[in-house]
């Protein structure tokens, strides 16, 4: 007897054979991995910095070379490009290979990016640079404005960065989002070529009163044990970091051999500005801050961006 006789002759059983068959075929077809629209672009991974007063020259001499010779030759990379902008800021784009995990290849940037550090100039290290896996291709970019002029582009783009930022970061599929605009709040020191040049100062004596007289310390307590006599224990509150022009122009930049005091507003005009005017964003010719939206690797567009409407309200 031929094996399909065996089923010719018993057509129940051929019948429940082909159910449970059918039955398995939709049950795997639920569980089998599916990519209707597989990725087309690279992973990517990101490595940034910035050096705030250097040229772009400058920043490629001595920061995006150095980065660059130890990045160079990464397991699975494709290609990297580098920008530099004459704010200061420097940015490494490196692409893999398709099919390379974007989780594995931030790590061997990373570890490859630590091996680099020492090299680069001390405010860069400072600063820090940031190594993180992106997608190559903006999503879309939301501009805030305030429809009755009540606040000017400075205040939107502040309240951007402290206040929406963040929340858009949160969404699920949003890689970074990036604020361009007016720039932070930030205490602008305007020094004076005669006045320092007439005390014999310059300005890396300024920059380092300023980090030594602007910090944040913990000054401790008074009567803590094991003082067992002490009848109380006070926390000791101080001033920390300066908050005001007036606060800023008291700042003792340097004392003379006969006493004489010579503080900041003496030699310098403090006022309260952006950090950066070198970039501007514009919506219907007029200034307004812009969140540049980038998607993680792999994530839906679509749903990412309706995510985001539905967040703005």
């Amino acid at each position: 007897m031929k094996f399909t006789h065996f089923f010719i002759a018993r057509p129940i059983f051929a019948i429940v054979l082909s159910l449970l068959m059918l039955l398995a075929g939709a049950i795997a077809f639920l569980k089998l991995p599916l990519s209707e629209y597989p990725a087309v672009t690279p992973p990517t991974v990101q490595v940034s910095a910035s050096y705030p007063g250097a040229n772009p020259q400058v920043i490629a001499d001595t920061v995006a070379a150095p980065l660059e010779q130890v990045i160079n030759g990464v397991d699975g990379m494709l290609y990297m490009n580098t920008q530099m902008a004459i704010d200061g800021r420097m940015v490494i784009s490196i692409a893999f290979e398709q099919g390379t995990d974007p989780d594995m290849a931030q790590i061997q940037v990373q570890n490859r990016v630590s091996r680099a550090l020492p090299r680069l100039p001390e405010e860069v290290q400072r600063i820090g640079v940031v190594t993180e896996k992106t997608s190559p291709d903006m999503l879309m970019v939301v501009h805030l404005v305030s429809p009755q002029k009540r606040y000017d582009s400075l205040y939107l783009s502040n309240f951007a960065i402290r206040q929406v930022r963040d929340e858009l970061a949160r969404l699920p599929g949003v890689g970074d989002v990036l604020v361009w605009g007016a720039g932070e709040y930030a205490m602008r020191v305007w020094l004076d070529p005669a006045k320092i040049a007439n005390r014999g100062l310059t300005a890396s004596d300024i920059v380092t009163a300023l980090r030594e007289q602007n910090v944040q310390v913990a000054a401790g307590s008074v009567g803590q044990q094991p003082e067992a006599s002490a009848a109380f224990q006070m926390t000791v509150n101080t001033l920390g970091r300066l908050t005001s022009e007036e606060q800023f122009g008291e700042i003792v930049v340097k004392i003379g051999a006969d006493g004489e005091v010579t503080r900041l507003r003496d030699i310098a005009r403090v006022t309260l500005g952006a950090d950066a005017y070198t970039l501007r964003s514009l919506l219907n010719g007029e200034a307004a801050p812009a969140l540049q939206i980038i998607q993680s690797p792999g994530a839906n567009a679509i749903d990412v961006s309706n995510a985001i409407s539905r967040q703005n309200g």
